[in-house]
């Protein structure tokens, strides 16, 4: 045992929207994690996670994928078991990503946009995207490992202005 601090261990990320008003392309958001090697925590994504797929060895999984914000509560729903996530990946990066297949849209286009983040029944961070409402993707945390194996987070708010594509390249550079 390395102490009494068990560190975050399994984390809910849910992010909601308001549909687009009728007539119009709807609004289609994403929850995107990279997983980074310990021996390049800010290079290239060991693997992205985000709308149809999950991680190779199932701790991380995109539970719920809406492609319009209808319905009631939480419309994107994403589980991190970082406990069982290998040794060999030390950090992961969350971030939103807003569609284009309609044009450009930004986060202050979408009405209603909030992400919250859960390490069981405890708020680790809730925000409605104002400090990135220009941005069309923003990161929103970043967990990483530390030397005892233990996971901690911090809140990582930066807009990117870009495509999908590009995002899950840029999400997890060194920024500092």
């Amino acid at each position: 045992m390395t102490g009494l601090n068990k560190g975050l261990r399994k984390i809910e990320v849910a992010l909601k929207w308001d549909p687009s008003p009728t007539g119009e392309p709807p609004h289609d958001l994403d929850i995107v994690a990279g997983t980074y090697r310990a021996a390049d925590p800010y290079g290239e994504p060991a693997y992205l996670v985000h709308f149809d797929s999950r991680s190779p060895d199932g701790t991380i999984n995109l539970n719920r994928d809406s492609r319009t914000g209808q319905g009631l509560g939480v419309d994107e729903s994403m589980t991190l078991e970082l406990e069982r996530l290998s040794s060999e990946y030390s950090r992961v990066v969350v971030g939103i990503v807003i569609q284009r297949s309609s044009g450009r849209k930004a986060f202050g286009d979408v009405p209603n946009t909030s992400v919250r983040i859960l390490n069981g029944y405890t708020e680790l961070i809730k925000s409605d995207f104002t400090g990135v409402s220009e941005a069309t993707a923003a990161t929103v945390a970043v967990f990483t490992r530390d030397d005892s194996g233990e996971w901690g987070m911090q809140s990582a708010f930066r807009g990117f202005d870009t495509d999908p594509e590009d995002f899950g390249r840029l999400m997890g550079q060194d920024y500092s």
